[in-house]
């Protein structure tokens, strides 16, 4: 059995050793630079302020225009190439523009119009269209299929920004610099797997990343038992030696053994973070429990124009509009972030969603509600991330299932259930290290996760050169007598 744990050791480490040292190196890398995407703020910059002069439509009377036939998931009221509109988003995800002026459905745009939405943009400098994207590195993921393709802008800016401006809405979905599409292809795109042919393909590209990660667990796992076998701790070997190796054997067994736990802690977490075999729950509500939080899907929303003209802030950018427990509600966007809300009765606050909250999971007791003020393990994340205060909705189901809502708006920021909880502690700490000291002094986390990555570096590039060497012998002919 030994024989076989080593040379299983031996060719799994050949297999994914380089693996180790580029998840380890890419790791250091996307600590310091993410993944492109467009932040809130940067969206909300980018909006022109409402043009109420040319808004002659009630949110209900562009419905009724558009066809719509029920009150849809998402309806928002900003504009689009100097005209405002109604952005649609249907129960099933589909997007569309209706014109807040003559209630038509808008068809798709031209580059001269994504150039001229672009402008809108605070780094806009001299803004120019490369061309029509479907689907590329940066916008890869499923989430921008409703909004496919895309115009690609250049801001004309010294950070070399680029805008995906949607074809189809009109709507500015992402952006990317120069710095973060040049260091992510060194932190999370081979950290990911993140190529776009095999990205494009979620459940191929799930089930490589489990089996290849499922590799390297056997690997590291197999390392660690082979370390353990190998060092004496109280009958030394010769010269007092903990290991029976030198050189490269000695460093890669002696980091090994100090950084084992490590680096399984590291790709076991990753491994789970994919999800395996759907062991943990979902983290966003269904749309049936979004429809009954609702409380209606009725067409009529009664609010009139004078009404939201009348609420809204000066330098209004969009107005969002909904049912939260079958009254209606819109909140207005102000350039600066705050929300602002409109015509609601009963008013937003926390008794209306605790009465909304209990539609979400009807066959439960009602829930207990708690509003969090400060972060805490199940509410907290790298830069300070999530906005609080928030409402923490728990219910005594089987799933033991939680929802946070904004106290402000009502919307639903996410759902966790005990699965959920329990991936938060295998990922999120382990994985991350986002726990509550490391979270509030950011540059001792940023200190920690270096210090494991690279003592986990060290094993991984020591068992390279220790695999390079034995290809390259077991690669040489065999010497025998002439």
């Amino acid at each position: 059995m030994r024989r076989w744990l080593h040379l299983g050791h031996r060719w799994l480490g050949i297999a994914t050793g380089l693996l180790f040292a580029t998840w380890f190196v890419s790791g250091l890398v996307m600590l310091f630079v993410g993944f492109p995407g467009l932040g809130e703020a940067e969206r909300r910059d980018g909006l022109p302020a409402l043009d109420w002069a040319q808004v002659r439509l009630s949110p209900s009377a562009a419905l009724t225009a558009a066809g719509e036939d029920r009150f849809p998931r998402d309806l928002r009221l900003a504009m689009r190439d100097g005209v405002p509109v109604y952005r649609i988003t249907g129960w099933d995800g589909t997007r569309r523009t209706v014109s807040a002026s003559e209630g038509r459905s808008l068809p798709a745009i031209d580059a001269d119009a994504a150039r001229r939405i672009a402008r809108s943009d605070p780094r806009a400098v001299q803004p120019h269209a490369l061309g029509l994207v479907e689907r590329d590195q940066w916008s890869v993921t499923a989430r921008y299929d409703p909004l496919r393709p895309f115009h690609l802008v250049a801001l004309g800016d010294a950070r070399d920004t680029r805008l995906y401006v949607s074809a189809r809405t009109g709507e500015i979905a992402l952006d990317t610099d120069g710095r973060e599409r040049l260091w992510n292809w060194f932190g999370a795109i081979p950290h990911w797997i993140y190529v776009t042919p095999l990205r494009a393909q979620a459940d191929l590209w799930r089930d490589v990343v489990l089996w290849v990660s499922g590799v390297a667990i056997a690997a590291a796992l197999s390392g660690v038992a082979v370390g353990l076998l190998r060092v004496r701790l109280r009958r030394r070997y010769r010269g007092g030696r903990v290991t029976p190796h030198r050189g490269w054997m000695a460093w890669h067994h002696l980091a090994g053994l100090v950084g084992g736990a490590t680096l399984l802690t590291f790709i076991v977490s990753g491994w789970l973070s994919m999800n395996p075999n759907r062991w943990f729950g979902p983290r966003a509500p269904s749309p049936a429990m979004l429809e009954r939080y609702a409380g209606t899907t009725a067409l009529q929303l009664d609010l009139s124009l004078a009404d939201l003209r009348a609420a809204a802030c000066p330098d209004a950018v969009e107005i969002r509009l909904s049912h939260r427990g079958g009254a209606p509600l819109a909140m207005t966007v102000c350039r600066d972030g705050r929300q602002v809300p409109c015509c609601a009765n009963p008013p937003p606050g926390r008794e209306r969603w605790a009465r909304a909250a209990r539609a979400l999971l009807p066959e439960a007791d009602p829930p207990a509600i708690t509003l969090l003020t400060e972060a805490d393990a199940y509410w907290q994340g790298p830069g300070d991330a999530r906005p609080l205060p928030v409402l923490r909705v728990v219910f005594a189901d089987p799933e033991a299932t939680w929802f946070h809502i904004d106290p402000e708006s009502g919307e639903i920021l996410n759902r966790m259930d005990r699965s959920g909880r329990i991936e938060r502690w295998l990922f999120g700490a382990l994985h991350t290290l986002d726990l509550g000291l490391l979270l509030r002094h950011p540059p001792a986390r940023e200190a920690a996760i270096g210090c494991l990555s690279l003592l986990g570096l060290v094993t991984a590039v020591s068992g390279i050169v220790i695999g390079w060497r034995r290809l390259r012998r077991a690669g040489k002919p065999a010497r025998g007598p002439a």
